[in-house]
């Protein structure tokens, strides 16, 4: 009797705890499409965040790697977007896909040789290929614009239809978001998500059980890298313009922020901590000089408090509650 209730309850629990961030999305959502255009600006930019995070906590969460280059898919994919719809007259769901796939054939190109290596030295060389190719953004005019950026990039549509307000793009921001964590979670407790893992627990160990650690952190970081890109497409459709500064080392620490504000190597974790950096300093524009101040406050006292993320909150007050019940 008492395993039956047992074996009933958990799952229950799990999926509230699945659904409910969910839920939390669509309210945003509906949020967006209540509020003034900027309110829905700030909503998009966090949902275009969660999905590059996403692919971020896929790569370092799941599979224990280091990775600070990951915007340079994003900017692969932004400026391949523009450069694709705004010269060429493709349409941009089609220049999201083929820019997709042509971060995961850099991110093949690049990783095989730069994921033997390990720890810092890992770190240190997916932070150059950012800078490279940030550089590159500059420098190569003639393909890019240089600082002066593509404008008139046309918003998110296929066949011809286009979504003209940001309210209807913010809709479809969500869908995405929501549609990639799933993605991400069902690779997650596949047996590929298993064998990254064990990757991220021990090297050596997997190697031991005959996992092919170079290929699994490989298709990993191309996961990533895709992700990625589709953020970084996502926002030049966004936006409507593009330049290099979105994707220079603020996009690196803002993502880095996100991620373990909201909790490496979770599920919901990039997802929120992609919504809550995002609203934060807008919610305390009103303190004015001290906003930088109460901002980096907040921030210290959750990674102090919270080291596994907001995103750990459910199991920290399960734990609680299992504690402060009556013998």
């Amino acid at each position: 009797m008492t395993s039956r209730v047992t074996t009933f309850t958990e799952p229950a629990a799990l999926r509230w705890q699945s659904v409910s961030p969910a839920a939390g999305a669509a309210m945003l959502a509906v949020l967006g499409l209540l509020s003034s255009d900027y309110v829905t600006t700030v909503l998009g930019f966090a949902f275009i965040y969660a999905i590059f995070c996403t692919g971020l906590n896929f790569f370092m969460g799941y599979t224990g790697q280091a990775s600070f280059g990951q915007s340079a898919f994003a900017a692969i994919g932004g400026y391949g977007s523009a450069i694709l719809c705004t010269d060429l007259g493709w349409d941009p769901v089609l220049a999201l896909f083929a820019t997709m796939a042509l971060s995961g054939v850099a991110a093949v190109i690049v990783g095989y040789p730069t994921l033997r290596l390990r720890g810092h030295y890992l770190a240190m060389a997916t932070f150059a290929l950012g800078l490279i190719v940030y550089e590159i953004t500059i420098e190569w005019t003639s393909l890019t614009q240089g600082y002066m950026g593509y404008a008139g990039i046309p918003p998110l549509g296929i066949v011809g239809f286009e979504l003209p307000t940001v309210k209807h793009q913010l809709v479809a921001l969500v869908v995405l978001a929501l549609f990639g964590v799933a993605v991400a979670n069902r690779l997650r407790r596949s047996r590929f998500g298993r064998a990254l893992a064990a990757i991220a627990g021990s090297e050596p160990a997997a190697l031991a059980l005959g996992i092919d650690v170079a290929r699994y952190k490989l298709i990993a970081f191309v996961i990533a890298a895709i992700y990625a890109s589709a953020a970084g497409s996502l926002f030049a459709h966004f936006v409507g313009f593009i330049s290099p500064e979105v994707f220079g080392v603020t996009m690196v620490v803002q993502s880095f922020t996100m991620l373990y504000l909201g909790g490496i190597g979770t599920v919901w974790g990039p997802m929120i901590g992609a919504v809550i950096v995002s609203v934060l300093p807008e919610a305390l524009r009103g303190l004015k000089e001290m906003q930088d101040i109460a901002y980096s406050a907040i921030l210290i006292l959750v990674l102090i408090f919270v080291p596994r993320g907001l995103a750990g909150l459910s199991s920290l007050f399960a734990r609680f509650r299992r504690n402060t019940e009556p013998l």
